[in-house]
């Protein structure tokens, strides 16, 4: 098995997100799409895995069972290069940092991939919701099964930050989810084996999710899927609606993650491994 230093990591990021960036923008949005549709993939497996299993064995095992089964969807994003918005806010600015692109083609990325994201996002809480969340009569009507009454706890949990405090909670669980998010990237370039890579990745994202911190395009679906099956019970719960979609999580949990990545992860690396780094992009 050979394994990447990190300052090789560095020039291999750096490399990758200047070919993102290069993306004719059709391909880069279907590309985006499917990473929504994958990140949505494992955040349905982790509400259905989940179900009942808090009220058996305690909160915290409930939330170690979800975070061990949501890593399928970023282990998928990684091996077929589908573009994920939350790895794109360190690719980008990696490949900024060692004069690869410019701004401008960053802001090109960021905006066309978070927009493939929420289409897929969405989209695959429209078909969870009329499947695993909700079962139907010959009459054609519906009840919610315990999946989607999770799936309603869920996004209700993640619109029920309020006031200045709860804005700065959910900001702060940004910054540490894609911190994990990225090193779980970071990590799987270091390897280059399938399984080592999928170990590298699912350890920082169970860590992440079991944690309770906030993943701007996991919530993309979280939040939807619990708005549209709730649609079903009748039932108001506070802020569970398209606006507090935006206005109680995704917006500040965006801003976290972006600062997690670019921060944390992008400039942290590049100013630890610079010389390094400038080396072996001369080599080249």
């Amino acid at each position: 098995m050979v394994t990447f230093s990190p300052a090789q990591v560095c020039v291999k990021i750096g490399t990758a997100g200047k070919g993102k960036c290069n993306l004719p923008a059709f391909n880069m949005l279907v590309r985006a799409f499917l990473a929504g549709v994958y990140i949505a993939m494992g955040a349905a497996l982790a509400t259905v895995g989940s179900t009942g299993v808090a009220a058996v064995w305690g909160a915290g095992l409930g939330q170690f069972v979800t975070g061990a089964l949501f890593p399928v969807g970023l282990i998928i994003v990684v091996l077929t290069g589908a573009e994920l918005f939350t790895g794109d806010a360190m690719f980008a600015p990696m490949s900024l940092l060692q004069g690869q692109i410019g701004i401008g083609k960053l802001v090109y990325l960021w905006v066309v991939v978070y927009i493939g994201n929420l289409i897929g996002s969405v989209f695959m809480a429209f078909l969870v919701t009329y499947g695993p969340y909700t079962a139907w009569d010959a009459a054609g009507v519906a009840t919610v099964t315990a999946f989607g009454t999770r799936a309603i706890a869920i996004g209700a949990a993640k619109v029920s930050y309020t006031g200045a405090m709860g804005i700065l909670s959910v900001f702060f669980k940004g910054i540490l989810c894609n911190w994990l998010v990225c090193l779980a990237i970071f990590l799987a370039l270091a390897a280059d084996e399938v399984i080592s890579k999928i170990f590298a990745i699912w350890f920082p994202i169970m860590a992440f999710v079991a944690s309770g911190f906030e993943h701007c395009v996991a919530n993309m679906y979280f939040i939807p899927a619990a708005i549209l099956t709730n649609g079903f019970t009748g039932n108001t719960v506070e802020n569970l609606n398209w606006v507090g979609m935006w206005t109680n999580n995704i917006i500040w949990s965006t801003l976290g993650n972006i600062v997690g990545a670019v921060i944390f992860m992008a400039i942290v690396y590049y100013y630890c491994y610079k010389s390094e780094i400038c080396a072996l992009c001369e080599a080249k």
